[in-house]
C-alpha cells in the first residue's frame, strides 16, 4: 500500500496511530464489530465510531501491523458492505488501551450509506431451532442479516433511530449486544422472544398471539383454499397456495388483477427447479442475500392463473424468518406472495389501514407490531446475457447510490410518471429511490412526495435544483414545478441513455439507442425508439421508428387492436378492409369503422415513434394479444411466443426514419396463409434487431463513436436484448447496458440529475 511504502523492517516496531476514515456502506452490515476483531487480530489499540459521513477508526500500534490491518478492511469486510473509499492520516497517540467501539456521532451534513434489508442468514436459522430464547422467533436476526432500510428513520444508524426504539432490551439480548465476540455484537435490531416484536394473527373474530398457532392457523387456511394477507419486511402482502387454481382465481379477483402475473415464493431452490429452468447466475441471485424475484423460464405449469400462458414465471425464495416457519408446515411447497395492496395503490405498511382494507375480504390477516417506516416492494430482476439486470428496484437494493465522477449535490430527479423512481444528488452520489409506481393515484402520489421528504432527511439533502421530464403533464414534472425551485428539463431518452452512461461511469459520447413506448419529444410528437448522439449535456437525434397514428391517444397502449388498424392503415390504406384478420373480429364492426376514420381524418390520432406501440400492433396483428390487461402485456406475450432457433427476419427501409411497411406486408401475408405466429413473433423481433443493428453502424461509420449505451423499457425483453448486444459486439462496437439500474422508467430519475449536473456546470 502507497501510505506505507516507505516503511522498512527497521520502522516496523515504532509504535505509530492513525486515524482511517471509511465512506461507502458501512453502517448497518456489523462493520464496527469486525473493525473492533480486527484490530484485536492486528495487536492494535484504539476506537472505531460511526459518524453521519461514515466510520472513523483511531488505531495505535507497531507499524508493522499497520499496513495488514488497513489492507484487510477491505479485503475481509462484511459480504454486504460497499467500501467507496478508505482515507488514512498519520496522527498523534493518545495512549489508548485497548480497543473500543465508541457511541455513534452526529456532528456533519455529510452522510453515509445506508444497508438495504437483508434476508435472514442461515446462521440466525440454525439459531432458531436452538437458542432458548430465540426458538421459531419470527424476527431472529443478527449484524448479518435482518431489516435496515425499511426501518431506519435517521442517522447514524443505531437502535433510537430505528423503529426498533420502543423494544427494551432484555438482559440476555444486551449481553449479547455488548459481547464483543457475538455475532450479535451491536446488531441494532437485535430481540428475542421476551422483548422484540410479536406477531398477531385475526381470523374468523379472533385475535391470536402465540407464533405456533399462528403458524398452524395460517398453513391451515392456506390448505382450505384461503387467501392471508401478512405483513413483510417492507409492507403488506396478499398469499394463497399457488397449485390451488381456485385460490389463485379468488386472489384474483380480490386483486382486481386480470392478467398481470403473480409472483411465486418457493419452499426451496431444489423445488423451484422443478417448475423452472434455473441456470447457475440465476440460482446464485435467488439465494443471495437480496432475495429479489427472478424472471424465470417455465419447466413446469403450476396453476394457469398464475401466469395467464406467459412462458416466464416470477419466483423468489424465503427471505424472512416467518417464510421458513411457514413453509415447515405447509403441505404445499409454492405460495403465491403479491403486494399487498388494491388496484394501483402503494403496497399498504399501516396495520389499522391493513386491518380495515383486508378483514372482510381475506381468510385471515397477520400482522406484528413493529413499524415500516420506509416502504418496500419486493424488487424483480432477470438474468439477460449471463447478467443480472434490476426491472424493479426496491428491496434489497435500495437505497445504495450510483457513485459519480463529479458532483451532482443538491439535485434532484422527479422520475417519469410509471414505475417511478425519483433520485437525489449528494456529493457525488446519485440516490435512487425505492420503486414508488405509478404517478397516477392520490395514494402513489402521497408515497411520493413522503419519500422524498424522508430520503432529504436521511441523506441530509436540501434540493437547489430539480430536473424533470418535458412532459408537462406528468405528476413528477408538476412536483418540480410547485416546489419554487429552478428546474431544468431533460427529454425522456435523453435521460434513459444518461441513466446508462452514469451506471457504466461513462463520460464521454456514446451511440445511445433508446427503445420505450412513450416519451415526450422536443418536436411535441411521443418518442420511443430513438437512435441518437450524446453525452451528459446534449444529444442529437439520428434516426427513429417512422411514426404511426395513436387512434385514441394513450387507450391505444390499452387497446392493442387500435395501434393494429394504425398498422395497417400505413401499409395497406383503404384496402386494408379487405384483409381476412383476426384484429378485425375484436371490436365490433362498428368501433373498428369509427377507429378507422379517425385515423383516415386525423382526429385523436397523436403521432408516436415508440417501439412499445409498434411492438403493439404486431401483436395485435398476430392474434397473439389484442387487449391489454397490463402495463406492456402485448409486448410481453409476443416475446413469450417467439419460435427459438427461426433466423429468418422480414423487410425493412431504413434513414433518418427506419419504416416497418415492407415488414407489416409480409407479417399480413404470413397471418393470411396461416404461419405459426410464433414464428412471425420470432421474424418480428429478428426485424428489430437487424434494423436496429444496421442503424447504429451507420452512425457509428459517420462519428466515429464506438460506444453504444443501451437503455428503455423494451430492453427488458431478454430475446432482444441479447440477439442485438450479441450482434453489435460482433462487429466491434463496446456496448453497455443496465444492471443495478433499470432500463425502465425506473432509471430515468437518475439520467436527470447527471444530465443537469452537468447542465448546472
Amino acid at each position: 500500500m502507497l501510505f506505507f511504502s516507505h516503511l522498512n523492517s527497521d520502522y516496523s516496531n515504532h509504535f505509530i496511530a492513525l486515524t482511517i476514515h471509511i465512506k461507502g456502506l458501512v453502517q448497518g452490515v456489523g462493520f464496527r464489530p469486525f473493525v473492533y476483531r480486527l484490530a484485536r487480530e492486528h495487536h492494535l489499540n484504539g476506537w472505531v465510531v460511526n459518524g453521519t459521513d461514515g466510520v472513523t477508526i483511531k488505531v495505535e500500534g507497531a507499524a508493522g501491523n499497520m499496513a495488514p490491518f488497513v489492507e484487510n478492511l477491505r479485503n475481509k469486510a462484511p459480504v454486504v458492505s460497499e467500501i467507496d473509499e478508505i482515507l488514512v492520516d498519520q496522527d498523534l497517540p493518545e495512549g489508548v488501551n485497548g480497543f473500543y467501539i465508541l457511541a455513534s456521532q452526529d456532528m456533519t451534513d455529510e452522510t453515509s450509506e445506508i444497508s438495504p434489508d437483508i434476508a435472514v442468514c442461515n446462521e440466525c436459522l440454525a439459531d432458531m431451532k436452538t437458542q432458548p430464547h430465540r426458538v421459531s422467533y419470527a424476527f431472529i436476526n443478527c449484524t448479518n442479516c435482518g431489516p435496515r432500510f425499511s426501518i431506519i428513520k435517521d442517522f447514524p444508524y443505531d437502535r433510537a433511530k430505528t423503529t426498533m426504539a420502543p423494544f427494551v432490551l432484555c438482559e440476555k439480548c444486551n449481553n449479547e449486544y455488548t459481547e464483543i465476540t457475538d455475532r450479535r455484537f451491536h446488531a441494532q435490531p437485535v430481540a428475542c422472544n421476551d422483548c422484540g416484536p410479536q406477531y398477531i394473527l385475526y381470523t374468523a373474530g379472533k385475535s391470536h398471539q402465540d407464533i405456533h398457532t399462528i403458524i398452524s392457523a395460517t398453513a391451515q387456511c392456506l390448505a382450505n383454499n384461503g387467501i392471508v394477507a401478512i405483513k413483510g419486511t417492507g409492507g403488506f402482502h396478499l398469499m394463497c397456495d399457488a397449485l390451488n387454481e381456485k385460490a389463485v382465481d379468488a386472489l384474483r379477483a380480490l386483486k382486481k388483477r386480470e392478467g398481470k402475473p403473480f409472483a411465486v415464493m418457493f419452499r426451496d431452490l431444489q423445488t423451484l427447479k422443478d417448475y423452472a429452468h434455473v441456470s447457475d447466475e440465476e440460482a446464485a441471485t435467488l439465494e443471495s442475500w437480496r432475495r429479489p424475484i427472478v424472471i424465470l423460464h417455465i419447466k413446469k405449469e403450476m396453476c394457469h392463473g398464475i401466469g395467464k400462458g406467459l412462458d416466464t414465471l416470477g419466483a423468489f425464495l424465503p427471505y424472512m424468518p416467518f417464510h421458513y416457519l411457514l413453509f415447515e408446515k405447509l403441505t404445499t411447497p409454492a405460495i403465491v406472495l403479491t403486494s399487498g395492496n388494491l388496484a394501483d395503490e402503494p403496497i399498504i405498511i399501516d396495520n389499522e389501514k391493513a386491518i380495515k382494507e383486508f378483514s372482510a375480504l381475506t381468510d385471515a390477516l397477520v400482522t406484528y407490531n413493529r413499524d415500516i417506516y420506509n416502504r418496500t416492494d419486493d424488487s424483480v430482476v432477470r438474468l439477460i446475457s449471463g447478467k443480472e439486470r434490476v426491472l424493479r428496484r426496491s428491496r434489497g437494493y435500495a437505497p445504495s447510490p450510483v457513485r459519480l465522477g463529479f458532483s451532482v449535490d443538491g439535485i434532484m430527479g422527479t422520475g417519469a410518471e410509471l414505475s417511478n423512481c425519483f433520485c437525489i444528488g449528494k456529493s457525488n452520489r446519485a440516490y435512487l429511490s425505492q420503486h414508488i409506481g405509478d404517478l397516477k393515484n392520490h395514494e402513489t402520489l402521497e408515497f411520493y412526495e413522503e419519500s422524498v421528504k424522508r430520503f432529504s432527511q436521511l441523506f441530509r439533502v436540501r434540493p437547489h435544483l430539480m430536473a424533470s421530464d418535458l412532459h408537462p403533464d406528468y405528476l413528477s414534472t408538476r412536483f418540480a414545478d410547485k416546489s419554487r425551485l429552478d428546474v431544468i428539463r431533460v427529454q425522456h431518452h435523453h435521460a434513459h441513455i444518461a441513466s446508462c452512461m452514469a451506471e457504466n461511469g461513462l463520460d464521454d459520447q456514446v451511440i445511445g439507442v433508446a427503445l420505450d413506448g412513450t416519451g415526450y419529444g422536443t418536436d411535441g410528437k411521443i418518442w420511443g425508439s430513438e437512435f441518437m448522439v450524446c453525452d451528459f449535456e446534449q444529444f442529437e437525434r439520428k434516426a427513429h421508428f417512422r411514426y404511426m397514428p395513436m387512434p385514441g391517444g394513450d387507450r391505444a397502449a390499452e387497446q392493442p387492436w387500435r395501434m393494429g388498424l394504425s398498422l395497417l392503415w400505413q401499409a395497406f390504406g383503404e384496402e386494408m378492409v379487405t384483409l381476412d384478420l383476426p384484429l378485425f373480429r375484436v371490436p365490433d364492426e362498428k368501433t373498428c369503422r369509427n377507429v378507422i376514420e379517425s385515423i383516415r381524418k386525423n382526429i385523436n390520432c397523436p403521432l408516436t415513434s415508440g417501439a412499445g406501440r409498434l411492438f403493439d400492433g404486431i401483436a395485435a396483428i398476430t392474434g397473439i394479444c389484442m387487449k391489454s390487461m397490463f402495463h406492456a402485456e402485448a409486448p410481453m406475450r409476443l416475446e413469450s411466443a417467439i419460435k427459438r432457433g427461426t433466423e429468418s427476419y422480414y423487410d425493412f427501409e431504413t434513414g433518418d426514419s427506419i419504416s416497418f411497411i415492407p415488414a407489416i406486408k409480409q407479417i399480413v401475408n404470413d397471418v393470411v396463409h396461416h404461419v405459426d405466429p410464433c414464428v412471425i413473433s420470432a421474424r418480428f423481433h429478428n426485424t428489430i434487431v437487424d434494423a436496429s443493428m444496421k442503424t447504429v453502424l451507420k452512425i457509428a461509420s459517420e462519428t466515429g463513436i464506438e460506444k453504444v449505451a443501451l437503455s428503455g423499457g423494451t430492453f427488458q425483453n431478454k430475446y432482444l436484448h441479447e440477439r442485438l448486444e450479441s450482434r453489435l459486439v460482433e462487429n466491434g462496437l463496446t456496448v453497455y447496458t443496465h444492471s443495478r439500474v433499470p432500463c425502465n422508467d425506473g432509471g430515468v430519475a437518475l439520467g436527470q440529475v447527471v444530465v443537469a449536473g452537468r447542465m448546472k456546470e
